[in-house]
């Protein structure tokens, strides 16, 4: 078989691999390859329905599909071919009342991702798209920069704008399996030969997951049935060309308008099929699926409620067919763990709006070593393998893309693929009522339900039930004794002799201290962002205890095996599974622990920020003095068989102080209260440690060189150029985060956390300010399309003297 060699290979010729391959040739990379098996477009862009639409929960997402109107906009100038986008704007109705708040969360969450989007009256919507009922709408929301466009022609005409820039498309090209050598990719095996390339890419859309397989991952990454129809031509053709895309979410459809004045009508409905659960079928080359319309039948009834008029024109034909899913509806990007140069871009259940703005940012991905946005919604690294088994992700899959339109409310968990990773404690909780929420897999109590009070979670968009229990339970860790089990916690040990010199290069703080220091550090980048927020214990001379966020572990170890020697001198051991944490906290915490331990817990002999074995009951753990809530407190690290026996231990100790068990939410209370912070939301890759309010975790004095020193040296000299900030307001206000934040009408800010603070009450937000701006204490913020008046505050709010918590 004959030899190839390029620098870049993509694997996949869809809209996807084929704006990767265009990024990179127009960014000037002149070896570029892309291997179709088929021909562009045959997977599943070309059966694609062809909304194009901005807005989703995560700014940076947003950010990205704004790219892809961009490319969009000027990409038939350039290439001489036209794609059919109508760039007419898009509506989404408001059936109930729940709906136009939803609208109007939306719209908040627009304004201050700076897309504009508007909150309009029925017969306002009823001008846009003259064919729905208004009757019974509450409203809509509009927002002019979104379209529609024909996928294939589209996919086309960036595949022309990557040849013309250099980048080859080999179609009719087959990849059979990988040359793997040291973690690294060095060759691909295909029906035309074996190619080697710098880095190899994975944009196979559904067949993603067999590709992987040859490589031995679980790809998070899988396909679903999904069907639409095209109508008959309405009546007056001429106007349907005008008309905007059109969502009812309550009625679980969507509208497109298409070419001859037909509508393209479809819908996320409830149990679609996966598709390829046991291998994909043949070659499936621009196949679709039998139409089901036993299935389709309730959402075109759902859809004639809303436009009458498709009773009258009838349907032209059906199409369904299998678009590309993944474990949690979002899209798999990012580098591979494990391997040196395989980059993921697979999962796109929306990529024709995502695909120019997609491969804008793989691209930078490639030549950058990160892109340009922080894209951690999207990374790869935030699955586990359990993630990639059939058994999770299938029925996960379907369960999202039931709920793609369907009302869901801040903080709703998924009930499919559940009970998969359990604390020791679990019965326990259970049955003191425990509403258990997941997260990576882990079943972890969110609020307890007192005795009386329904074992279930009560949600809505302004007044959820469950903030009730959940001030109960803040109160009992700030006056009281709690227990909190945190044993999802992901944990690790770094050993050798070579690990305190890898862990002063990523750290922008001394590692260097004694033994039994619990160390609070950051990792950044060379651009100073902070790549990991990790709590790390020093336990001998060559030996480290890292403990990280449930869902951060495999970004986490991955971002220092990524630098770690390769001599063998550092060890990277993973112990989430080993250890339990139970979390005793509160002013009556010392007590409780004391009277079941044979240790001196006083503050002479266990200071704040040290950890030591200690004995509780009849079990020997590691206990740490540090905790997330801003009260004294201890976290107990304990070999996992122990764990009920400590629990049970301290519980019984604890009756005469009362103490409670406190579930997640209410650590979110507590640690807003505190101005601690959580990486992916307060701090990520976008923020320095310095900008993030942590400057006094940044030693440039007591150390050497480490990732982002120069950066991090400049900010300390001359200032951040934005910090982040606390925001008040005693009323009681229904935020989550992601609420715009106003400086004289104008958005300046958007609130990276947001909750109520028990204690001090107050509605608490924290969000990034322009170091201009961040003497101003006056603003306001936007809240359900409502703008509501905060003050800037110096935190933190509770105990600023930390004199609680060193108690």
């Amino acid at each position: 078989m004959s030899q190839h060699a390029t620098k870049h290979l993509i694997i996949g010729g869809g809209i996807i691999g084929c704006s990767v391959a265009y990024h990179l040739a127009r960014a000037g990379e002149k070896d570029v390859v892309v291997l179709e098996k088929a021909a562009i477009t045959e997977g599943a862009t070309w059966h694609a329905a062809g909304l194009v639409g901005q807005l989703r929960s995560s700014r940076n997402t947003t950010r990205m599909l704004k790219k892809s109107v961009e490319l969009y906009d000027r990409l038939e100038a350039e290439t001489g071919m036209a794609f059919d986008w109508k760039k007419v704007g898009s509506l989404r109705l408001a059936a109930t009342k729940d709906r136009l708040l939803e609208a109007k969360r939306l719209a908040t969450m627009a304004q201050s991702f700076d897309l504009e989007m508007h909150i309009i009256t029925p017969d306002e919507a009823k001008d846009l798209f003259p064919y729905i009922n208004a009757e019974g709408l509450e409203g809509a929301a509009f927002i002019p920069s979104d379209g529609h466009v024909d996928p294939a022609s589209l996919c086309q005409a960036i595949a022309a704008g990557a040849r013309r820039n250099g980048a080859q498309i080999r179609q009719g090209v087959k990849v059979l399996d990988f040359i793997v050598e040291n973690g690294r990719v060095t060759g691909v095996e295909t029906s035309e030969g074996t190619w080697t390339a710098e880095t190899v890419t994975v944009a196979a859309g559904m067949w993603s997951r067999e590709i992987g397989a040859k490589l031995g991952l679980h790809v998070p990454a899988c396909a679903v049935e999904h069907q639409y129809i095209v109508t008959e031509p309405l009546p007056d053709t001429d106007s349907v060309k005008t008309l905007p895309t059109l969502r009812d979410p309550e009625r679980l459809v969507y509208y497109k308008p298409d070419a001859g004045g037909r509508l393209v009508i479809g819908g996320y409905e409830e149990g679609t099929l996966p598709f390829g659960d046991d291998g994909i079928p043949g070659e499936f080359v621009r196949q679709l699926l039998p139409d089901n319309l036993d299935r389709f039948g309730p959402l075109a009834e759902l859809a004639a409620e809303v436009t009458p008029v498709i009773n009258e024109v009838g349907i032209r034909s059906v199409i369904n067919g299998p678009i590309p899913y993944s474990a949690d509806g979002d899209f798999v990007l990012g580098w591979q763990p494990g391997f040196d140069n395989l980059m993921m871009a697979t999962g796109f259940l929306y990529g024709i709006a995502a695909g120019g703005g997609a491969g804008e940012m793989i691209a930078e991905w490639i030549l950058e070593g990160r892109p340009s946005l922080d894209l951690w919604p999207l990374d790869v690294r935030r699955f586990s393998p359990h993630h990639g088994t059939k058994r999770f992700m299938y029925p996960r899959a379907v369960e999202h893309y039931e709920y793609h339109y369907k009302q869901r409310y801040p903080g709703q968990e998924y009930q499919t693929a559940r009970n998969l990773r359990l604390s020791p404690l679990h019965d326990r909780l259970d049955q003191m009522g425990a509403i258990f929420g997941s997260k990576n897999g882990w079943e972890r109590p969110l609020w307890f339900a007192p005795e009386g009070v329904e074992q279930k979670d009560q949600l809505a968009f302004i007044d959820p039930g469950y903030k009730t229990y959940v001030a109960e339970e803040h109160r009992a860790v700030r006056e009281g004794v709690a227990l909190i089990d945190q044993t999802s916690f992901s944990k690790f040990e770094l050993i050798g002799p070579g690990a305190l010199d890898l862990l002063q290069r990523l750290a922008a703080c001394n590692m260097d201290k004694p033994v039994g220091s619990v160390i609070y550090a950051q990792f950044c980048n060379e651009t100073g962002g902070t790549e990991a927020d990790i709590t790390i214990t020093r336990t001998g001379e060559q030996s480290f205890y890292l403990v990280t966020g449930s869902g951060f572990g495999v970004h986490d170890s991955d971002w220092i095996r990524r630098h770690m020697p390769d001599d063998g001198s550092v060890h990277l051991i993973e112990l989430t599974s080993g250890r339990a944490v139970i979390n005793i906290v509160g002013p009556k915490a010392r007590e409780v622990l004391q009277s079941v331990s044979e240790n001196d817990l006083s503050n002479a002999a266990f200071p704040f920020a040290t950890a030591q074995e200690i004995v509780v009951g009849m079990a020997v753990v590691r206990a740490a003095r540090i905790g997330y809530v801003g009260e004294l407190g201890w976290e107990l690290h304990v070999p996992t068989e122990f764990a009920r026996h400590v629990y049970d231990t301290l519980w019984q100790a604890g009756q005469a102080h009362g103490i409670r068990n406190v579930g997640y939410r209410a650590i979110e209370s507590l640690r807003l209260e505190k101005g601690y912070i959580y990486w992916s939301g307060d701090l990520t890759p976008d923020y320095t440690p310095i900008e993030a309010g942590l400057g006094f975790r940044v030693h440039l004095k007591a150390k050497g060189d480490f990732l982002g020193r120069a950066v991090l040296e400049k900010q300390k000299t001359e200032g951040p150029d934005r910090m982040l900030c606390t925001f008040v307001t005693d009323a009681q206000l229904p935020v989550s985060g992601g609420e715009p934040i106003l400086l004289n009408g104008e958005t300046v800010s958007l609130a990276t956390s947001a909750g109520r603070g028990y204690s001090v009450g107050k509605t608490i937000l924290m969000g990034y300010l322009p170091r201009a701006l961040a003497k101003e204490t006056a603003f306001e913020c936007v809240v359900f399309g409502d703008t509501h008046a905060v003050t800037r505050v110096d935190g933190p709010l509770y105990d600023p003297e930390n004199k609680r918590l060193k108690a």
